[in-house]
Formats: C-alpha cells, sequence, structure tokens
C-alpha cells in the first residue's frame, strides 16, 4: 500500500473514476492519505462524487507518473470518525478554508478489497493487493 500512496503523492493529481446509473463519470482528485494502516481519499458529501459512491462504492483510481502509470480497483468505505478527517486534513491543510472535521460536508473513504496494477511499456506489471 505505501508504493501505491508514493506513486499517487508523486502524481500529485489521479483521475477518480465512478458511474452514475449507467454513465462512467471521472474527475481530477489530489488527495491521498494513510490513516490507521488504510488509504484515504476525500471529497465534499455535497458533490456529485459523494453520492455516486453513495449509490455504487466500487470506484476505480488511474493515475500516470513519468514512463509509469497504475489503475487502482477498490470500494470505497466512508470513515465518519472525526480522527479520520482530522489526519486527512492535516495532511493537506490548504483544504481547511474549505472544509473541517466538525461540518456535515467532509468525507473520507478508505480503500478496501483494492489491487493495483503499475504498468509500464518497458517492464512488468506489479500487482499490489491491499
Amino acid at each position: 500500500m505505501q508504493e501505491v500512496y508514493d506513486f499517487l503523492k508523486k502524481a500529485g493529481t489521479y483521475y477518480l473514476a465512478t458511474v452514475e446509473g449507467d454513465q462512467p463519470r471521472v474527475r481530477p482528485f489530489g488527495t491521498v492519505n494513510i490513516f490507521e494502516s488504510k488509504l484515504y481519499i476525500q471529497t465534499g458529501k455535497v458533490k456529485s462524487v459523494s453520492k455516486q459512491i453513495a449509490a455504487n462504492p466500487k470506484i476505480e483510481i488511474s493515475a500516470i507518473n513519468g514512463e509509469e502509470w497504475i489503475r487502482i480497483q477498490a470500494v470505497a468505505v466512508e470513515d465518519n470518525r472525526r480522527e479520520a478527517k482530522v489526519s486527512m486534513l492535516d495532511a493537506y491543510p490548504r483544504l481547511k478554508t474549505r472544509y473541517s472535521p466538525d461540518d456535515d460536508n467532509t468525507q473520507v473513504l478508505y480503500l478496501k478489497e483494492a489491487v493495483a496494477t503499475i504498468a509500464s511499456f518497458s517492464g512488468a506489471l506489479k500487482i499490489i493487493r491491499f
């Protein structure tokens, strides 16, 4: 999992895919954090992505980092605990102008049943399960 975290941090931006009915939805994200040995992402509950994850928690993430790319399939699980929100906001202080661990909007989700595939044109596939 640490390698997946490091990859996403180095990439800076990753793309999160959800579904809405029968329509795929993809948007850029930038938050990733490890808390209590789980990989977390963050969004706002008022956003469409939050509603899509609530309806179908299966997500995919993709990012590119130089000549390697990563694809992650996982189930996103909401963690409503204040401690999880504080950890994410401490990792991304700039978010504190829009989010608070005590508001009704801040949402952190951890990835479970995750399978990450790191690939390149020159090397073998690397598969990481967490």
